[in-house]
C-alpha cells in the first residue's frame, strides 16, 4: 500500500469515527493532543496579552490632550513665573510634561541647547512606552515558527509509529501524531496572529504619542521664540 493512500485512510478514519465529534466539542482535549508545543504558545500568548493590555492603559494616559495645559505655561512663561510652570509640570507627570519641564529648567542658554533637552527627554519617554512591546512583535514571529516545529515532531511520530507497525497500521497508533501535527499549526498561527495585530496596534498608538510630542515641543519653541 502507497504511503499517500495510507495517510488519507488514515485521515478519513479520523473524520469519520465515532470519536471525532466528541473532539470537536472539546477544545481542551484537541489542544493536549499538540503536546508540550502547546503549553509552549499557551504561556507565549499569556505575555503578550498581558503587556499588551498594560502598554495599552500606560500609553492612553499619556496620550491624554490637555490644552489647557500649554495655555497655563504660556501665561506662566510671559509673567516670568517659572517655578510656577514647574510646579504645574511636576502636578502633571505625563511625557509632555516632563518634556515641557526639562525646557523650562534649560532657558537662559541658546535655543539650540533647550530644543536638544527638549528631544533628549522625549526619545526617552518613548522608549519608557515602548517597553516590553518588541517582545509581542518576537511572540508574532516565533509563535508561528513553533508550530511548524510540532508539524514536523508530528509527522516523524507518525511516520515512526507507521514504521514500528509495519503491515498492522492501526488508526490510534497513527492519531497522537497526526494530531499534534495538526494542532500545533494551527496553534501556532492563532498566537501568531493575534500577537501581530496587537503589536501594531501598540505601535500605531506609540506613533501618535511621537507626533504628539513633537507638536508640544515646537509649540513650546514658538513660546520662547515669541517676542517679549
Amino acid at each position: 500500500m502507497k504511503l499517500s493512500s495510507i495517510l488519507i485512510q488514515v485521515t478519513n478514519d479520523l473524520i469519520n469515527s465515532p470519536e471525532a465529534e466528541e473532539i470537536k466539542l472539546s477544545l481542551w482535549e484537541l489542544a493536549k493532543e499538540g503536546g508540550w508545543i502547546m503549553l509552549v504558545l499557551a504561556i507565549l500568548s499569556v505575555i503578550a496579552i498581558y503587556i499588551f493590555v498594560e502598554r495599552f492603559i500606560t500609553i492612553n494616559r499619556a496620550s491624554k490632550k490637555d490644552d489647557e495645559f500649554m495655555n497655563s505655561i504660556r501665561n506662566y512663561m510671559i509673567e516670568g513665573r517659572l517655578d510656577d510652570a514647574r510646579q504645574l509640570c511636576k502636578q502633571k507627570g505625563n511625557p509632555i510634561s516632563r518634556m515641557i519641564e526639562k525646557g523650562i529648567s534649560r532657558i537662559g542658554k541658546p535655543l539650540n541647547d533647550i530644543q536638544t533637552a527638549i528631544e533628549n527627554v522625549g526619545n526617552l519617554e518613548v522608549s519608557k512606552l515602548e517597553k516590553g512591546v518588541a517582545l509581542i512583535g518576537m511572540i508574532s514571529g516565533a509563535a508561528p515558527m513553533l508550530g511548524f516545529l510540532g508539524t514536523v515532531t508530528g509527522m516523524i511520530r507518525a511516520f515512526y509509529d507507521m514504521s514500528m507497525a509495519g503491515n498492522n497500521i492501526d488508526i490510534e497508533l497513527l492519531s497522537a501524531g497526526i494530531y499534534e501535527a495538526m494542532v500545533t499549526t494551527v496553534g501556532g498561527l492563532i498566537v501568531g496572529i493575534i500577537a501581530f495585530i496587537l503589536y501594531n496596534i501598540l505601535v500605531s498608538k506609540i506613533d501618535n504619542i511621537v507626533n504628539l510630542l513633537e507638536s508640544k515641543s515646537i509649540e513650546f519653541m514658538d513660546v520662547l521664540n515669541e517676542p517679549a
